[in-house]
């Protein structure tokens, strides 16, 4: 049977996150994975599980997330994305489908994801508030030293024990991960975006990177502590989680087509935030 892969971007406000989730005794949540497997369930007229290669929480958006299906139908791919899409609430969209090797599976394929952290910062200004963008830009009041943050960004590229930088009960039997690039830039004078791109991620990962480097540019913490932090373990040597509003998921590469993977879907996310 064809097993179909999408490129999916929501708007995460009004989700409680990618995944299913049904409380006992109570009505399911609004997830993303929930409004996504009845939009294809509306379409092939068939149950279908539809996998997501990251399980984003609630208030985290997404441009390029990587979800797939397999059914019996035959479905164009070309259509695909218009047919879903007009099926779905207006917070969330297919933009890219294919037909990917029928044993794909988008978490364990996957190579490398990319989130990026959009935050503005002091109050000199009286817009320096989000306000029209406020639903996928965090705040933080203070003035901050972001040639400090660049620097002290650099400290977390390459393969380290990130406990330190994970929730205390994360469920994970390791926490090494390998960054490949941890970069601030700057999009105005009160406006910039941390874009952390690795092989893997664990809960609340880019949040609690993205709340360091603000505390080291806030001057909360010492530029030169990321090592210290990393070293020990300790969550609480790290800076604080910030809020999900800020965090967008990008996109997710796979190998080349052919191998079981596929790499076209993550082409096509990239297209989408070159357009930001």
């Amino acid at each position: 049977m064809p097993r179909y892969a999408l490129t999916i971007a929501y708007d995460g406000t009004a989700f409680h996150g990618w995944q299913k989730q049904h409380p006992p005794d109570l009505d399911p949540l609004r997830t993303v994975q929930g409004v996504v497997e009845a939009a294809v369930e509306e379409l092939i007229r068939e149950s279908v599980h539809v996998l997501g290669a990251s399980r984003t929480d609630s208030g985290v958006h997404a441009e390029g997330q990587i979800a797939c299906f397999t059914s019996a139908v035959d479905l164009d791919p070309e259509i695909l994305p218009a047919a879903l899409s007009s099926r779905l609430p207006v917070d969330v969209q297919v933009r890219h489908a294919e037909i990917v090797d029928p044993v794909f599976n988008p978490i364990s394929d996957a190579e490398a994801k990319s989130y990026r952290y959009r935050l503005a910062h002091g109050r000199t200004m009286a817009d320096s508030r989000p306000l029209f963008d406020r639903h996928t830009t965090a705040w933080s009041a203070r003035e901050l030293d972001v040639s400090l943050m660049k620097q002290a960004a650099h400290d977390l590229i390459g393969e380290h024990d990130f406990g330190a930088f994970t929730k205390i009960r994360h469920g994970r039997e390791s926490t090494v991960r390998e960054i490949y690039q941890c970069a601030v830039e700057e999009d105005s004078s009160d406006r910039l975006r941390i874009d952390v791109e690795g092989n893997g991620f664990l809960w609340n990962m880019v949040r609690i990177i993205a709340g360091t480097l603000v505390e080291i540019g806030e001057g909360r913490l010492p530029v030169d502590s990321i090592p210290g932090m990393l070293e020990s373990g300790d969550r609480r040597q790290a800076g604080r989680t910030m809020p999900p509003e800020g965090l967008c998921m990008m996109w997710i590469r796979y190998g080349p087509p052919g191998s079981g993977k596929r790499r076209r879907l993550q082409d096509s996310a990239a297209r989408e935030q070159d357009a930001d």
